[in-house]
């Protein structure tokens, strides 16, 4: 696990969370100058009491107290407005930050080639893009601007300390040094602890996201009870690292608020003695301090907490633009492919693997003319699979190359080709969305008089409108309220309607009835035709009308021809698999 280790003014990072906040840069600009002026006003009303309490009070000048009371009032006013300007702009502007921040990041991510997602985890991910987002937020709601505000407070009380009375000054920094010393510790202790945090905070929503992804397994096999156990060890984890931060806060603020009261009462055991001894010596000077020295710990005392906040926006931001930053392959791809495509798809001495020396695909060589009607089989493993991957841009492949009419996919617009290509897998994924939306994917040019029409045409439309609101019933995420076969109708529809100019169907016929595979054979026929198709199945009964069948073993290619032909290879692979199939079906 990457480890990760920001300075709190790493100037690389802070510039790339500010390259955001420039759309709103009159904004940023609002909240500086609250946070100027809110310092300002908020230390002007302790030194307009001073003046209260040594010109009107003291003398008994009650006849001009209330205008200066009004005076006092105003301020006050003021410094409640910019308060409300400071916190209210701060926030909207750190919230319209991520949310840039965020679309960057998805953006990305739908970008990723499928290698990405194999490698990382669905619930890091998840966490990436809300709750460290939010993190970054912080930097400008809770972090940046507060600090900035706190440090602005406290040079200007230490300014007028110095100027207003230096021996009293000198009282209130001598126990300076223990704050700045305990707030030093506490940061560092602190960072570390939400450091910690966050980890667990990212297993936790890991370990939620596969369980509850996965639930059904953990049903079956009857898992309930170690998968409990285990959430209550992270469960644990979690609250000792949360724990931990309470820990550190309940040492923390008692010895803050010990310091400021040891402070508060030497300012008034020495101001008084000068008060005793000095007839001159002004009281308004003495609760001047007071309250100088409140405003001055104050934000000292929390000034950890919001470095904290401030570290962790940071950490946040560093694993956020750690993936927008990732460099993937640029994407030159510009050719566009012909409304009147053809088809031909030629496979020239590819080679490809997951993990590096574990070759999945060994110098494949395939050719496959327009409209041809072809079947991959093969055992587990062989291949299949990641040929169409390939096909479909979702890898990257380094040695060979697959072409589309002479042209190398890897030349041809991402978006284009699979504009041309339709897949239907043996793995349905239905979005928490109506039937009709699932079918389209929100593609304008679709409509639902033609997802009705399609539906006809292949025979599934009477299963869709018995449903209580037909193409607009919504299906809950994976669509686990629809078999599995009705599953397979829909991603079946969804290809059909899209009208591709190829169609590759991988096992798409592996889980369903047998009524249920007659109508996808039935659509299968009517969209096949004039177009080429490649077809993985299993059951060789689904690929015997093909025109060739192409035979993968260890990715390699080990047999090509006919039904017919392949059957006269005595101890062929095919004949083995028709064999096999033969007496399973023979049993059953």
């Amino acid at each position: 696990m990457k480890k990760n280790k920001i300075s709190y003014f790493d100037l690389r990072l802070f510039k790339k969370v500010m390259d955001y906040a420039k759309p709103y840069i009159k904004t940023y600009y609002v909240v500086l100058i609250s946070a100027i002026l809110l310092s300002i006003f908020s230390t002007l009303n302790p030194y307009l009491l001073k003046i209260t309490v040594d010109d009107y009070i003291t003398p008994k000048n009650y006849s001009g107290l209330m205008t200066f009371i009004l005076i006092m009032l105003i301020v006050l006013l003021f410094e409640v407005t910019f308060q409300y300007v400071f916190v209210f702009y701060a926030n909207w502007l750190g919230q319209m930050v991520i949310k840039d921040i965020r679309v960057s990041l998805f953006k990305k991510l739908v970008s990723f080639k499928m290698m990405f997602f194999d490698k990382s985890a669905v619930g890091r991910l998840v966490t990436r893009s809300v709750s460290d987002i939010e993190s970054i937020a912080n930097i400008f709601s809770q972090g940046l601007f507060m600090i900035l505000a706190d440090f602005l407070k406290m040079g200007i009380v230490i300014i007028i300390m110095l100027v207003v009375n230096f021996e009293l000054s000198v009282v209130v920094f001598s126990i300076l040094p223990l704050i700045i010393y305990a707030t030093r510790i506490f940061q560092s202790s602190m960072k570390k602890a939400f450091e910690q945090v966050r980890i667990e905070i990212s297993n936790m929503n890991t370990f939620l996201q596969e369980r509850i992804t996965g639930m059904r397994i953990v049903q079956i096999f009857n898992r309930e009870n170690k998968e409990l156990q285990a959430f209550k060890l992270i469960n644990e984890r979690h609250k000792k690292a949360w724990l931990k931060t309470v820990w550190y806060n309940s040492i923390f603020f008692p010895i803050a608020e010990l310091s400021t009261s040891v402070t508060l009462g030497l300012l008034v055991w020495y101001g008084g003695l000068r008060a005793y001894a000095d007839d001159n010596f002004s009281l308004g000077v003495l609760f001047l301090f007071i309250q100088l020295s409140q405003n001055l710990f104050r934000p000292l005392r929390q000034i950890a907490d919001k470095f904290n906040t401030l570290q962790m926006g940071m950490v946040a931001a560093d694993r956020v633009f750690e993936i927008i930053d990732k460099q993937e392959q640029s994407d030159n791809r510009l050719i566009k492919l012909p409304d009147d495509l053809k088809g031909e798809i030629i496979v020239e001495d590819l080679s490809f693997s997951y993990e590096t020396g574990q070759d999945v695909l060994k110098n494949l060589n395939i050719h496959i003319d327009p409209g041809e009607k072809v079947a991959l089989v093969g055992s587990t493993g062989s291949g299949k699979s990641t040929l169409i991957n390939l096909m479909l841009l979702l890898y990257e492949y380094k040695k060979g190359d697959i072409k589309l009419d002479g042209v190398s996919i890897n030349k041809i617009s991402k978006n284009n080709l699979r504009s041309k290509i339709a897949s239907v897998s043996q793995d349905i994924f239905l979005f928490a969305d109506s039937i009709y939306n699932n079918v389209t994917l929100y593609n304008p040019n679709i409509t639902l008089n033609d997802v009705e029409k399609a539906a006809t045409e292949i025979g599934i439309d009477k299963f869709i409108k018995k449903l209580p609101n037909g193409f607009e019933q919504i299906v809950n995420e994976g669509g686990t309220i629809l078999s599995s076969g009705q599953r397979q109708l829909i991603s079946f529809l969804r290809a059909y309607v899209s009208n591709p100019k190829i169609l590759i169907l991988d096992e798409a016929t592996s889980s369903v009835d047998s009524f249920t595979e007659e109508l996808i054979q039935i659509a299968t026929d009517r969209i096949i035709n004039n177009k080429t198709s490649i077809i993985i199945a299993h059951r060789l009964t689904t690929i015997k009308k093909a025109d060739k069948i192409i035979v993968l073993e260890r990715g390699e290619v080990v047999e090509t021809g006919t039904h017919t032909e392949l059957l006269k290879i005595q101890g062929g692979y095919y004949n083995k698999l028709h064999e096999f199939q033969f007496k399973e079906e023979k049993i059953s």
